[in-house]
């Protein structure tokens, strides 16, 4: 499974689930411009948890929380290796 397209994939499905209004998804995007509210981070995080086995922020030490789109498929691809 390409860690990537699973991450557009939520984003996607949870801003429309949500009515929210999605920017387009560049590495350079910055998650607080993203369009996307702290529930709906936290609903990708948990739906990433299910579908990867993992939750970045609670297994990894010092996780920093991630600024960018690519930041974010990032600190995902790091862990779900």
């Amino acid at each position: 499974m390409n860690v990537r397209t699973e991450i557009v994939a939520q984003f996607r499905q949870v801003a429309q689930e949500q009515d929210l209004h999605l920017a387009p998804l560049r590495d350079d995007l910055e998650l607080l411009n993203s369009g996307l509210d702290s529930l709906s981070f936290a609903i990708i995080v948990t739906r990433l948890e299910d579908t990867f086995g993992v939750d970045p922020f609670a297994t990894v030490e010092d996780t920093m929380f991630p600024v960018t789109f690519a930041d974010f498929v990032g600190l995902y691809e790091h862990v779900a290796k």
